[in-house]
């Protein structure tokens, strides 16, 4: 089965258990965006980078990369998500039928790979065993307290605002 295939039954397994858990899901069209799905959390939206986990018999252990793959006809370029690329990752394990969901800085902190210990053999669980099933994470998030104040404006008429949108905190706003 290639990587592709992979993702793609990743992505639904994540979907599917998301829609079960009451989660309203958004599928951005197309595959430009650092994140994979979106969730209307009724206040902002929380963007989700869902990675699909392998298994690696001479470790023993499963993996998933934690970098970005761009690719074209003529190369392959792997780099790190940015601070602001993605509120969340989820990574599925298709076999074992489970999800490990962390918060993007601490999916940010591994610097290629991300180790998933299932069967443990080790007195010490690896950091990644603590987000295993951790679905109230995103339960409790809150999304950033920064919205674009706009002013509306009609067909037809003339905007007279201002043309760059004013950064507003949530709490700061003049009602």
């Amino acid at each position: 089965m290639d990587t592709k295939l992979k993702a793609d039954i990743a992505e639904s397994a994540v979907v599917t258990e998301l829609l079960k858990r009451g989660f309203k899901v958004l599928k951005p069209v197309g595959d430009r965006l650092p994140y994979d799905l979106a969730l209307d959390l009724g206040g902002g939206l929380c963007r989700i980078q869902v990675k699909a986990a392998w298994f690696d018999p001479s470790k023993g252990l499963y993996a998933v990369d934690a970098r970005r793959t761009k690719t074209n006809r003529r190369m392959m370029r792997r780099e790190k998500y940015g601070d602001g690329d993605l509120d969340f990752a989820i990574l599925h394990m298709e076999d074992r039928g489970a999800f490990y969901v962390m918060p993007a800085a601490v999916f940010n902190s591994y610097s290629s790979t991300v180790s998933l210990v299932e069967d443990m053999k080790r007195q010490r669980k690896p950091r990644s065993a603590k987000y295993r099933e951790c679905w109230d994470l995103v339960s409790h998030w809150a999304p950033q307290s920064v919205t674009i104040e706009e002013t509306p404006v009609k067909v037809g008429e003339p905007f007279t605002g201002n043309p760059e949108p004013n950064l507003v905190p949530v709490g700061m706003r003049e009602v």
